[in-house]
């Protein structure tokens, strides 16, 4: 069998995902002062390393098949470990409890047995594996269930419902990379909430994250890569994720729809002084 690779398509698909934080880090700048939420409010911007346990639970079977498509051997997926470097743009919105993000995700230490661009075995270039740093994209519908000024400013919750774009893994994947429905429960806990809102430290997080990929993974019966799955492949993962402000370092006031509070949240991400605050509306003074 022969598998080839498309190099300019693949290097079209880099530069999109390249594209998505590059946007929202400039957006800011091209918002009037006066139109500060317009639906949407002036995002900010996240660096997240993160470390994530893959197949959490329900590990499947899989068995190495041969040419003929004869039974070599089974094992089962095992845990594993991967870091990750993700640079998060979170978008508020006027709707209290509602926001999106948009995810740049970067494997620096991931390793494959192919190169994907020209096709070369690791074999071929004399190595025992190659370097897979690969890119994905993340686009967040984020819901909110537990705020910071509920829990005195120390823990923060939200649901959300993600479109994965990564690499493709099912047999009948018609593209490189395939959209997947991935739902996330994340929990954060902000360690320097008593230090002033101005300290960048103040909306540091410590944040974990139960995922679950409800689409886009091998079923059982599936052939990927001369094995066969004996179980549907585990969707269930867990990251341990450190949440650093990037941009802005000193929010002035966190705008959550038609309210003004004083702490942060990873939900909305965005704190921007509403237009209305120069005029102490709201019993906020000028």
């Amino acid at each position: 069998m022969t598998i080839r690779f498309s190099l300019p398509r693949l290097r079209g698909v880099m530069r999109i995902c390249a594209l998505g934080p590059l946007v929202g880090m400039a957006w800011p700048v091209a918002v009037p002062a006066q139109e500060r939420c317009a639906f949407l409010c002036v995002p900010d911007v996240k660096i997240e390393p993160t470390v994530t346990i893959e197949h959490l639970f329900g590990a499947a079977r899989i068995q190495e098949i041969d040419e003929l498509g004869d039974a070599v051997a089974t094992t089962t997926e095992e845990r594993e470990s991967v870091f990750e470097l993700i640079l998060a743009v979170g978008i508020p919105t006027e709707i209290p409890r509602v926001g999106f993000t948009v995810e740049t995700i970067f494997v620096p230490f991931g390793e494959t047995d192919i190169q994907p661009f020209t096709g070369a075995t690791a074999a071929e270039a004399g190595r025992a594996s190659l370097r897979d740093n690969g890119i994905e994209v993340e686009l967040e519908l984020n819901l909110s269930i537990l705020e910071p000024e509920q829990t005195a400013g120390w823990i923060e919750s939200h649901f959300d419902i993600v479109d994965k774009i990564s690499p493709g893994e099912t047999p009948g994947a018609g593209s490189v990379y395939t959209h997947k429905l991935n739902f996330e429960l994340d929990t954060a806990f902000l360690p320097f909430s008593r230090l002033p809102e101005d300290n960048w430290l103040h909306h540091f997080e410590v944040e974990g994250s139960l995922d679950f990929v409800a689409t886009g993974l091998p079923k059982a019966g599936d052939v990927v890569g001369g094995e066969r799955y004996l179980d549907d492949a585990s969707a269930w993962s867990f990251s341990l994720v450190g949440v650093i402000p990037l941009a802005p370092l000193a929010p002035l006031v966190s705008w959550r729809g038609a309210r003004l509070v004083g702490v942060a949240s990873s939900v909305t991400g965005a704190h921007v002084r509403a237009p209305w605050t120069r005029s102490g509306a709201l019993g906020v003074p000028a």
